[in-house]
C-alpha cells in the first residue's frame, strides 16, 4: 500500500471512529437552547464528516494518480526510534491530560498539555513565545467560550477547594 493510500485510509478511519463511535447517537438538547439553534452535536459531526470527505478525496487522488510526488523533507535528524518515543510521549501527555482534568480543572490541564505539545515539537529557542502560547492561548480560548458562547468547562477539585 502506498503512502497516499495509507494516509487516506487512516484519515477516513479516524474520522469515522469519531463520527460513528465517539459522538453519542442522541445528544439531548438542553432547555436553554432555543428550538432554531443547532443541536450540541452539530459541530463535532460536521467536522467528522468533513474529515471523512477529505480522506475519501485523498484516496480518490491516490488511486487516480493525481497525488503530487512526495518530496524529501528536511528533518532534525531524529531516528525512527526517537520519533516513536515522541509519539509515545504525545499519547502519554493526552492520557495525563484526561487523568488530571477532574482534579486540576480544564484551564490548568490545557495549559500543561499545550506546553507539553510545543516542547514535543523540539522547539526550545523561543521561550517567551512558548510561554505566551502555552498560557495565553488557553486563557483566551476559555474566555471566548465562557463569555461569548456560554460554555462552561470543568473547574476541577483543586480549583473548587481554592474557591474559584
Amino acid at each position: 500500500m502506498t503512502k497516499p493510500v495509507l494516509r487516506g485510509v487512516l484519515v477516513v478511519a479516524f474520522f469515522a471512529l469519531c463520527a460513528f463511535y465517539l459522538i453519542p447517537v442522541y445528544v439531548p438538547r438542553p432547555a436553554f437552547i432555543p428550538g432554531f439553534a443547532p443541536p450540541p452535536d452539530m459541530w463535532p459531526r460536521t467536522v467528522s464528516l468533513i474529515g471523512i470527505l477529505l480522506g475519501l478525496l485523498v484516496l480518490a487522488l491516490a488511486f487516480r494518480g493525481g497525488a503530487p510526488a512526495e518530496e524529501t523533507v528536511q528533518t532534525d535528524g531524529s531516528s525512527p526510534r526517537r520519533m516513536a518515543l515522541r509519539f509515545a510521549g504525545v499519547v502519554m501527555a493526552f492520557g495525563l491530560f484526561l487523568l488530571a482534568l477532574p482534579y486540576v480543572g480544564f484551564l490548568i490541564a490545557i495549559i500543561l498539555l499545550t506546553f507539553t505539545m510545543v516542547l514535543m515539537t523540539g522547539e526550545r529557542s523561543y521561550r517567551f513565545w512558548i510561554a505566551l502560547i502555552s498560557v495565553g492561548a488557553p486563557v483566551l480560548l476559555l474566555l471566548f467560550f465562557n463569555s461569548a458562547l456560554g460554555t462552561q468547562f470543568p473547574k476541577g477539585a483543586l480549583l473548587k477547594t481554592l474557591g474559584f
